[in-house]
Order: structure tokens, then sequence, then C-alpha cells
């Protein structure tokens, strides 16, 4: 019998129907759906997207940030977390809402249409960047050289949406438009750049500045603007709304910035320069 099987056997040893409160658990645990007393876990989707989410080879074992903000965010609920990868936003939209999955981390833009279904707790905020490799970098100094060139990112994504808006500005600017090429996740995006499929490899700015990190000398990479259509995104972990565990989730964000475990989490990977004074729900509808 498996430590998972175990813990639910635990949860469930009160009378019938009924879930028995865990030894150990927190004032939040109350609050929590009856289906995930009943779980006894919390069940996050996620795509390969370093370093948010950062796969090992057995396709399992998952590190990095969002490894470390879920096992916080368990710890004030009271119940351990687990990550099932998927391939891409698309796949996890659709299982949160079949309730395969109870959350996804992204990072993933806040935005009202998407508050209709899902109830999108903000905890970071970022710009879209895009890497560049040196060996064909000659053409592209700055996020304006992009027009009418081809850029990676991936499908569904924040990305998307910001090479739209830059797209936008080209057209303004007597550019030629830029090319979107879409992929399952990051590792996709930085092998079609790589292998001259895209000129450019579009992403969060903490994504490419991990792996300009991690790949020494090998890429440069360029920042959109306000001007361009940038601004600043509200980056959200989106909650079902039929499932009750959105408000409950933003009270598990507010204490884990209170006890601390969010500045260091944020220290830890050095995000300083995108985190937010405090969580906040459902910010788009209220715009």
């Amino acid at each position: 019998m498996t430590a998972l099987t175990l813990a639910g056997v635990a949860a469930c040893g009160g009378g019938e129907g009924e879930t028995q409160r865990p030894a150990g658990a927190t004032a939040l645990y109350d609050a929590l759906p009856e289906s995930i007393k009943e779980a006894g876990v919390i069940r996050f989707a996620g795509d390969s997207h370093p370093p948010y989410r950062i796969v090992a080879n057995d396709g399992k074992t998952v590190t990095g940030i969002d490894k470390d903000v879920q096992e916080a965010l368990g710890k004030a609920l009271g119940v351990p977390t687990e990550i099932s990868i998927v391939s891409g936003l698309p796949a996890a939209l659709s299982g949160m809402l079949a309730s395969r999955y109870d959350a996804f981390n992204g990072p993933v833009k806040d935005t009202a249409e998407r508050e209709k279904q899902f109830d999108a707790i903000v905890w970071m905020v970022t710009r879209t960047s895009y890497l560049i490799p040196k060996a064909g970098s000659s053409a592209i100094k700055s996020s304006g050289d992009l027009c009418g060139k081809r850029v990676a990112g991936t499908a569904g994504s924040i990305t998307e949406d910001q090479a739209k808006r830059l797209t936008e500005w080209c057209t303004k600017q007597g550019k030629p438009t830029l090319s979107f090429i879409g992929f399952a996740d990051t590792n996709g995006t930085i092998l079609a750049a790589t292998s001259g499929r895209a000129d450019a490899a579009g992403m969060t700015e903490s994504a490419a500045l991990d792996v300009m990190g991690k790949q020494k000398d090998a890429f440069t990479y360029v920042t959109q603007t306000d001007e361009q259509g940038a601004g600043v995104d509200q980056l959200a972990m989106l909650v079902p709304k039929s499932s009750g565990l959105g408000p409950v989730m933003l009270d598990a964000f507010k204490e884990i910035f209170k006890n601390g475990e969010y500045k260091k989490i944020m220290d830890k990977y050095g995000l300083q320069n995108v985190a937010v004074e405090e969580p906040r729900m459902n910010t788009a509808a209220a715009q």
C-alpha cells in the first residue's frame, strides 16, 4: 500500500459518509471542499516550463518554483500536493474542467475571459522576453527588431498574447508583422530557435534568465516594452470556480506571504523583481 493510499485511509477513518480530520490539519483545512478532503491531496496540472517546472528524464519527477510554492501551500492547507505533467495550457484547462486536476499554476495571465470558469489567484507579475541564439542574433538587438521575424512560443500562453501586441506595434510603425509559431512547451520553443525554425523564443523574463544561466554564452534576450503593448501582466494560479477551492487557496497564499515562505522562494530563484506585495484573486474582472 502506498504512502498516498495510507494517507487516504487515515483521512477516511471516521463514520460512514464522513471525512476524519487528519492529525496535523491546519485551520485552513476545515475550509477545504469535501472533495479535496476525501482525496487527501491537491492535484496540480503542469507542463514542462523551467524554472517553474523542471521535469526529470522519468517524465514524472518535478522540481522548480512551482514545486516549492505548491508544497508551501500544501503545508498551509494541511494536505499534500502532487503534479501531473500535461502537454500544454489547453490540456491543463480542459483537465481541470473535467475534474482531473484541481489547479494549474501557469505562469498564466489573469484575464476576464478565464475568470468566467476559473478563480485566478495572482501571485507574481512578469514581462515577455525573447531569447535569441547568439549564432543568429546579429539582426536582433532590440524587441523592435523582431518585426518580420519568426517567434516561437507556447501555444495559448501569455507569450502568444504579447506577440500579437508586438505585431500590432510593428504594423503601426510600418514594419512587417512577426510570425508566431506555437509549441506545447518551453523546451519546444527553445529547440525551434536553436534549430533555425524560429528566429527567437518568447517566454517570461524569469524563464529567459534561467535558460541563459544554464547555457552560458549561447543566447541573448530582448524584452518587450510598454510602448509595444507589454505592460506588466498579472500571473495567476487557476482553480475551477465549480470546485470552491479558490477562496481557501487565496487564504493559503496569504498565509505563505505572512509566514515568509513566499519571500524565501522568490529569493531562492532570483525573482524579487516580479514579486507582489500581496496575493489577489480575480483582478481582471474588476478592471
